[in-house]
């Protein structure tokens, strides 16, 4: 499934990348996902056995070096819709907490599958708003057609965070909202939530 080979990818591309200031020549930045990129892996790869000892392991990793540079709540707010606006405080944050540990167990399940995959680095595009830019790549699997995983980014007071990955031109955060209407149609936000519940319940057994 292509939401899963490459969702990682989302993840493993930001260990240090978006630290930097500024990025003024698009061929640099490139060059920079690209080392990071390689680096991650390697060290994936690296801890491979340990963390097949004990995958909880894994969860630690993507907390400190990679979740950091993901916006969750503008992932959420994009995937919750106009819904979000109905939501208190306190939904709010139940919302940002509960998907982010649907993000994080799907791309802590997806890495351990990775086998390889070449990556094929484009150059950056703008973005439609002020402050933020599109990372392109394309994943290379012997035998298939490329697969294209688009990252839409934003400047967050002088850092650079995701907040919306396309793969194969579909939106993560469009395909998300699908459902999550659906679930809050049915049984409001306080439904969502246990939804969101109910899936990281799932991935813990």
């Amino acid at each position: 499934m292509p939401y899963r080979r490459s969702f990682f990818l989302l993840f493993a591309l930001l260990g240090v990348l978006w630290t930097s200031a500024s990025f003024a020549y698009a061929d640099d930045a490139t060059a920079l996902v690209k080392r990071t990129t390689e680096n991650m892996l390697k060290t994936l790869e690296a801890r491979r056995s340990e963390v097949d000892r004990d995958p909880s392991l894994i969860f630690g990793m993507i907390e400190s070096g990679v979740a950091p540079h993901f916006d969750f709540e503008r992932i959420t707010r994009g995937a919750v819709g106009q819904s979000w606006r109905d939501a208190t405080p306190a939904q709010q944050r139940a919302l940002v907490n509960g998907f982010k540990q649907v993000l994080v167990r799907t791309y802590a399940r997806s890495i351990l599958s990775y086998s390889g995959e070449e990556i094929r680095y484009l150059p950056i595009k703008p973005g439609r708003q002020p402050s933020t830019v599109t990372v392109s790549t394309e994943i290379l699997s012997p035998g298939a057609a490329p697969i294209p995983v688009d990252y839409r980014m934003h400047n967050n007071a002088g850092g650079w965070k995701v907040y919306d990955v396309v793969i194969n031109n579909a939106s993560l955060v469009g395909n998300y909202r699908t459902s999550f209407t659906n679930e809050i149609r049915q049984g409001g936000i306080d439904g969502l939530i246990a939804k969101l519940g109910e899936m990281n319940t799932r991935t813990r057994e």
